[in-house]
């Protein structure tokens, strides 16, 4: 449980730094990043295994890329269901996306 726990605060830590680093994404504050750490992981859980599973000859084709797109629709649909989390344009969530899924696939391996 505190793997978890620990997870979400870290991921939440990569969402605050990316809307401190790159221009075009804002967040209100640290306990806003939480919110859609856990917003993106429920969703990446629920509908992203999903749209995963329908998707495999795509990513197989695409050597995996089209994960990334994928997980940026999911980043997209976080940004459409929490207010105080806004990203401008589908370039930047593209990147935000890309940052989100190498900093999140090294935290499981990690934990």
């Amino acid at each position: 449980m505190i793997d978890v726990i620990l997870h979400l605060v870290l991921l939440a830590a990569v969402i605050f730094f990316l809307a401190e680093s790159l221009p075009g994404i804002y967040i209100e504050g640290f306990g806003t990043a939480v919110v859609v750490a856990i917003v993106y992981g429920l969703i990446n859980i629920i509908l992203g295994t999903v749209l995963k599973l329908l998707s495999i000859p795509f990513i197989i084709i695409s050597a995996g890329f089209f994960l990334l797109i994928i997980n940026t629709f999911l980043l997209w649909l976080t940004d459409e269901l929490i207010e105080d989390f806004e990203i401008e344009n589908m370039g930047t969530t593209f990147i935000a996306a890309l940052v989100i899924t190498i900093s999140d696939t090294l935290l499981t391996i990690i934990f």
